[in-house]
């Protein structure tokens, strides 16, 4: 196999950029392929990322879709890591778009440049470690109920079968607590216990890692490698690796998604399940069941009944607003009295003393583990309670299926100067890119840039090879009554059947709300039963990719959603002919984190509401509307049903933000 490093394949030059100007050219060896279309966008964008790649810097570049930014900056980071020994890693906010890459996209780039090596990774805990679930069989006595060994039994039933197989792949799912014992955890997988020959599928994924020259993962574990390399960074690591270099897609999540990941996260459930590893008091299992251990048995009950008390306390204290209340802002330390950090290191010091003691090496590497893990539960709570981190926003959370699961919560107000570091400081060869970044006539992306800390990164804009002019339609109402008016749902029905009618159902319909769109689905039901058209409803029984499947198999169906539905989908064709926008998607201004935002930016001075609100209401907007055309030969309508785009100033905002296609008001 020739590739196309090779000057013979008739390059213009030997640099990186010319050969990707070459690649992508109309005689190139991409032009070889009878599905490939001359596109001057992903040309163009092959060049900067290559220039990115070869002078080390910083590029953030928005390709709207129909660009094949996907090839685009995957040829040249594979051609780079190859021909100078560096590793790419690529990391995307979807699976979707991960498969999309190993599996479609990879293949096509290794026609060209010859063998190269890539590995997909998911998070630790998706692997399964034969040793612990060998160790978790010999005990399963004394930590398992009868359905929980029946559970283990199904594992490794399966994991014969399926000996490279990952969580995501079983046909069941596993109980946490199950699971939680036989998956890859860094205390009982390592490669000592787990060497090559074992049938370790993670400790085999780390090995091949290390030797692999691209890497596809997502943002969070991107992170969580990033935190776990600290202290054992190789000095010419860049990110993760020596001489690594990292290319984010779906750049416009990057914001939340590192907001999550410098902050702290404790939870009810968390301190039970550790606590229940050790003895659970309704089962009476558990490792100090196995032991004998009775004093520490004695403790965990205790400090389980303690947890029970703190939670209630701390849930009264919260004074959430109404019983249907999530979220409930902590302004200052001392939320409460910290009752609950003496039991858990009472819990912890017998633990530490039980797995010295332990005979069994699986044993004494699991209870210290255990050990571990409430010390880190005990400092993040003090660090909640205390408030010690500077510039985070501090929040309780309530869940489960009784709302009745408490949990702490800790986000950095501003992630940008965390993000300028780990990115945008020295020479840094890293790529950022979405379909969305940019707001409107914002072809510098500064508000994206600003949002992530990319102040001197170079920027570009691509715009869409696709004729919208021809191949969408744009429907704006003049009129709606307010949310707040009882005539409302009435007239969003209304307008709903009337847009489902004009595409014959084949819809999305999305919402900000999801009271509203279950209100919404009960009203729709009888009109789309009457027209013979399926209604897919988010949340009622049936998982997001099921539903998406589902969706695309019945050309006529009409799919509601909230959140998850605005991006991050891919129905090309023409199952998917109409967008309907029940409402500009502007984020709920009582969640603690966009509430702490919109003051950061009122200490400076600034407009909140136009600084902030607009600009991302805007590019979730952009990624709502992004939905219907996915392909040269798709053709839909997108309809928005929020007056305030013409009623309002901030309307033309938006507006110039979407794509140039004949517009009618209705």
């Amino acid at each position: 196999m020739i590739s196309i490093l090779d000057p013979a394949q008739g390059s213009t030059g030997s640099g990186l950029v010319e050969r990707m100007r070459h690649a992508f050219s109309t005689d190139g060896k991409l032009a070889a392929s009878p599905q490939f279309e001359y596109r001057p966008q992903q040309q163009r964008m092959a060049e900067l990322v290559a220039r990115a790649l070869e002078r080390n810097h910083a590029l953030v570049v928005e390709a709207a879709t129909g660009v094949g930014k996907s090839l685009a900056y995957l040829l040249p980071a594979v051609e780079h890591a190859l021909e100078h020994r560096r590793k790419a890693i690529i990391c995307t906010h979807t699976i979707n778009l991960q498969e999309q890459l190993i599996h479609k996209d990879l293949p096509i780039v290794r026609k060209l440049t010859g063998d190269f090596h890539a590995e997909l990774l998911k998070g630790r805990g998706n692997y399964l470690c034969p040793s612990r679930l060998k160790n978790a069989f010999s005990h399963s006595g004394d930590l398992f109920s009868t359905s929980e060994a029946a559970e283990l039994q199904l594992i490794e039933d399966w994991f014969r079968q399926n000996p490279g197989g990952t969580l995501s792949e079983m046909d069941f799912t596993p109980g946490a607590r199950v699971w939680s014992l036989v998956c890859s955890e860094p205390h009982a997988c390592t490669p000592r216990r787990c060497p090559p020959g074992s049938g370790c599928v993670y400790q085999d994924v780390r090995r091949r890692m290390a030797e692999a020259d691209v890497l596809v993962l997502n943002h969070t574990l991107f992170f969580t490698l990033l935190a776990s390399a600290d202290e054992t960074l190789a000095e010419d690591a860049n990110f993760i690796f020596p001489r690594d270099f990292v290319i984010l897609d779906e750049a416009h999540t990057i914001e939340n998604i590192a907001a999550k990941a410098f902050g702290l996260h404790l939870s009810e459930s968390n301190v039970r399940f550790e606590l229940g590893r050790l003895f659970n008091p309704k089962t009476r299992k558990g490792f100090f069941q196995s032991l004998g251990e009775q004093e520490g048995i004695r403790e965990v009950c205790q400090a389980v009944g303690l947890a029970e008390t703190f939670f209630r306390e701390a849930e009264a204290a919260c004074k959430f607003s109404g019983p249907y209340g999530k979220e409930y802002r902590v302004r200052e330390p001392g939320l409460l009295e910290d009752t609950l950090s003496l039991p858990l290191q009472r819990v912890a010091r017998y633990a530490q003393k039980a797995g010295d003691a332990a005979r069994s090496d699986g044993q004494k590497l699991e209870i210290l583990d255990i050990a571990k893990r409430l010390n880190a539960l005990r400092a993040t709570l003090a660090a909640f309670l205390d408030q010690t981190e500077e510039g985070h926003v501090y929040w309780a959370e309530r869940g489960g299926g009784d709302n009745r699961v408490l949990s702490f919560h800790s986000a950095p107000i501003d992630v940008s100067p965390q993000l300028e570091n780990i990115f945008f400081t020295g020479k840094k060869a890293c790529v950022f890119t979405s379909a969305t970044l940019g707001i409107g006539d914002d072809t510098a992306l500064s508000y994206f840039r600003n949002r992530v800390g990319a102040h001197k990164a170079e920027a570009a804009t691509l715009e869409s090879p696709f004729d919208f002019q021809k191949q969408m339609r744009l429907y704006l109402v003049k009129k709606m009554p307010e949310p707040a008016s009882p005539d409302y749902a009435a007239a969003l029905q209304e307008k709903i059947s009337h847009f489902l009618t004009l595409s014959q159902g084949r819809a999305f319909v999305l919402f900000t709300s999801y009271s509203q769109m279950t209100a919404q689905a009960d009203r729709l039901e009888e009109f789309c039963e009457d027209n013979g058209w399926r209604l897919l409803v988010q949340g009622r029984g049936m998982p997001r990719h099921q539903m998406l499947s589902e969706f695309k198999k019945d050309t006529h169906s009409i799919l509601l959603g909230t959140d998850s539905f605005w991006t991050g989908v891919d129905v090309p064709g023409e199952s998917l002919s109409n967008v309907i926008i029940t409402r500009l998607p502007f984020a709920v201004p009582d969640h603690p984190v966009t509430a702490s935002r919109l003051e950061h930016l009122e200490e400076q001075g600034l407009n909140p509401f136009t600084e902030y609100s607009v600009p991302e209401a805007i590019l979730k907007l952009r990624q709502g509307v992004g939905r219907l055309i996915r392909t040269r030969q798709d053709h839909g309508i997108v309809a928005i049903l929020d007056p305030r785009l013409l009623s309002k100033p901030y309307g033309r905002a938006f507006l110039a933000s979407l794509p140039d296609c004949p517009t009618e008001m209705v």
